[in-house]
């Protein structure tokens, strides 16, 4: 019998943070690259279950299903219930492109009273409640890793990026946690 490679899920066992910040790898959940005309996001908010957004910087959320606005005809799905995404967007009948990109991403949840200079350690975003509120999402950089962020609560941001990024990623927010600790 040949030996089997048993593939570890990027950041496996991976923990981070100080007194004031928690870092946790989000589980897997199903994500898809969507591109839409605004004639099309009717049918697909429908099919999806939640508004998708119209507006820069917003999000849209129905239980485990978010859909973050990335650009002027472009959103980034994300099902943390492992729900068929590309399913759905089929069944919108409506002109679409939609990529499952669930293998791409990783997450890492911050969250705690020290999330939000955590993040800004690494982010030219303005990140202060006011300018970046709860269900705010953009396309950004953290360190020099192109991420997607996403404040899912007042002081918990999900940090969507490649998993090739992953590990550059997790281990610039754990410096960042421990100088927010401070």
């Amino acid at each position: 019998m040949a030996d089997v490679a048993i593939r570890k899920p990027a950041l496996a066992g991976r923990l981070g943070g100080s007194a004031t910040v928690r870092l946790t790898v989000a589980p897997p959940a199903s994500r898809v690259a969507l591109r839409a005309p605004a004639g099309s996001l009717k049918a697909l908010s429908l099919a999806l279950g939640l508004s998708v957004p119209t507006t820069p910087k917003t999000s849209g959320r129905a239980a485990a299903r978010s859909a973050l606005w990335i650009g002027p005809d472009e959103w980034l799905l994300i099902d943390e219930a492992g729900g068929d995404l590309m399913a759905a967007c089929s069944s919108a009948g409506a002109l679409h492109s939609a990529t499952d990109v669930s293998h791409r991403n990783v997450a890492v949840i911050v969250s705690g009273p020290g999330a939000e200079p955590t993040l800004a350690a690494g982010c030219p975003q303005d990140l202060s409640l006011s300018s970046f509120p709860v269900g705010a999402a953009s396309r950004t950089v953290f360190g020099k890793a192109e991420i997607v962020l996403f404040r899912t609560e007042e002081d918990t941001f999900r940090v969507e990026c490649w998993r090739s990024f992953s590990d550059y990623v997790f281990g610039l927010l754990a410096e960042a946690a421990e100088d927010a600790g401070h």
